[in-house]
């Protein structure tokens, strides 16, 4: 019986060391397996969701009590995409975060809350303004201030993460904006019809969380509303 075990006990170190095997491939288990498992982390250490085109979409850490400024990419490693002119974020510096606030089960005392839902979420100037200027220097921005937007790339309304910088970038103004005009992008009025439309239940809200991340100047096509 002895001589059996040690033989088996010799057969397992050999696989293991020579053939790489890990305890989960001879039958047993292995805490550190991936699978049907908890979701990888993210940056942040937090959990992600599925994203179009194979893309995971991270959790951040949600609504906070005090917010604090967040670490921003390093300067000039981030860069614009232009489709048909409008900017579009670099999904390397800035691939989008949901927040676990809200999900499909909690839109109406989020999102779709009578009386509003950002406003008591949304950070304040004295931090997304320090964040917008070291943001503006990842991606290279030198054009007027008060002409860029500081955005969530999955907008308050949608149920982006309110400060995480995996979902806010310093977004451009529009071609044509007139310089000192202020802040005037298109994809505001896309936000909102996504919002009516996850409200309306014409869409659900993982799916246009999942298009506006994917491409904003596409995502009411995507989704067949308009």
């Amino acid at each position: 019986m002895r001589s059996a075990r040690r033989a088996a006990s010799s057969v397992l170190f050999t696989c293991l060391v020579l053939a790489g095997c890990s305890p989960a491939s001879l039958g047993g288990s292995s805490s550190g397996a991936s699978g049907s498992g908890s979701p990888a982390a993210g940056p942040s250490g937090t959990g992600s969701q599925g994203g179009s085109s194979g893309r995971e979409i991270a959790v951040g850490a949600g609504p906070q009590k005090t917010y604090t400024v967040q670490q921003q990419p390093a300067a000039g490693s981030c860069h614009y995409r232009y489709e048909k002119g409008e900017p579009l974020e670099d999904p390397a510096c800035t691939p989008g975060a949901i927040s676990p606030a809200v999900t499909q089960a909690k839109l109406k005392s989020t999102i779709c809350r009578k009386g509003g839902y950002t406003s008591g979420i949304r950070p304040s100037t004295s931090v997304t303004g320090k964040e917008k200027k070291l943001n503006a220097a990842s991606y290279g921005y030198t054009g007027t201030m008060g002409d860029a937007e500081y955005d969530h790339l999955i907008s308050l309304q949608l149920g982006g993460d309110p400060n995480d910088a995996r979902n806010l970038w310093v977004e451009p103004p529009d071609p044509g904006h007139r310089m000192g005009g202020g802040v005037n992008n298109r994809k505001d009025p896309v936000e909102t019809k996504l919002h009516t439309a996850v409200c309306s239940g014409k869409v659900t809200l993982a799916a246009a969380q999942k298009a506006i991340v994917t491409d904003w100047t596409t995502a009411l096509g995507t989704l067949g509303l308009g």
